[in-house]
């Protein structure tokens, strides 16, 4: 076979425009492509839900990749090891009650159990606004990473969805948006992104699961987003809550699309 360099071509553009115009509208878009992000798009996926994931970045994982300090190992505890047993994910036993497991590994088989599931992930995309349709938070506004880097005025293109995941981590870029701009209220104590406090790995394991709920209507937050928004401590290259919490979000749209 000799191969032609034009259809190469066409076969990029014409397969990812097909890509692109499939996610314009969807249950769930989740901003972040972290492990609490890549989670939660799995286990929606999973249920049978049309998932989007856009990451800002040129790969997926957020900050598991380097583990701690570029020791490319991550640790979980006891609860966090069930989601990587659950992933045939590798694990070896440090000491009693915590468990680490090599982050290339950890990273690559979420993202890749996210897409085999069905979950859309679509990199080197920033979240520059949301979609308001009344009162309430109808999608997400989107544009290249290399547009926003380069500061151009270049105009975003909208995605319609049901249901919007901040798993944008420490930042929580599409909670502070939504305050920000649309210039409503948060369900936080403060009605606002309350910011991350010091790390406390032990609290904030504990706090990561709680606090991922509902922040406004059909708008969710998982991740170390939850901590950043709800005035959480951060808790370091210890990623079991992380994990968790991407599951427990999925469990919370799904609950809340069957009442609906």
């Amino acid at each position: 076979m000799v191969l032609d360099d034009v259809k190469i071509s066409e076969a990029i553009v014409r397969t990812f425009t097909e890509k692109l115009l499939g996610v314009l509208r969807t249950d769930v878009a989740i901003v972040g492509g972290g492990p609490a992000g890549l989670c939660g798009a799995y286990h929606l996926a999973k249920a049978g839900k049309k998932v989007v994931l856009f990451e800002r970045k040129l790969s997926m994982g957020g900050g598991m990749w380097g583990g701690g300090i570029m020791f490319n190992q991550i640790v979980v505890q006891d609860e966090g090891k069930e989601v990587l047993d659950e992933f045939g994910i590798r694990t070896v036993t440090a000491e009693p009650g915590y468990f680490a497991a090599d982050a290339v590994e950890t990273t690559m088989t979420l993202g890749s159990a996210a897409a085999k599931a069905g979950a859309t992930l679509m990199n080197l995309f920033s979240v520059e606004d949301v979609l308001i349709k009344g009162d309430s938070i109808d999608g997400l506004v989107i544009n290249w990473s290399p547009v926003e880097m380069a500061g151009l005025h270049v105009d975003p293109i909208t995605v319609r969805s049901r249901f919007i995941v901040d798993a944008t981590g420490h930042a929580a870029e599409v909670s502070h948006i939504i305050e920000k701009k649309a210039g409503v209220k948060l369900f936080t104590p403060t009605g606002r992104v309350m910011g991350e406090r010091p790390m406390c790995a032990d609290v904030a394991e504990r706090l990561t699961l709680e606090n991922t709920k509902e922040i406004y209507p059909r708008v969710y937050v998982t991740g170390m987003a939850c901590n950043a928004v709800f005035g959480g401590p951060r808790m370091g290259p210890v990623f079991g809550g992380m994990l968790l919490s991407g599951k427990r979000v999925a469990e919370l749209i799904l609950a809340e699309m069957q009442n609906t």
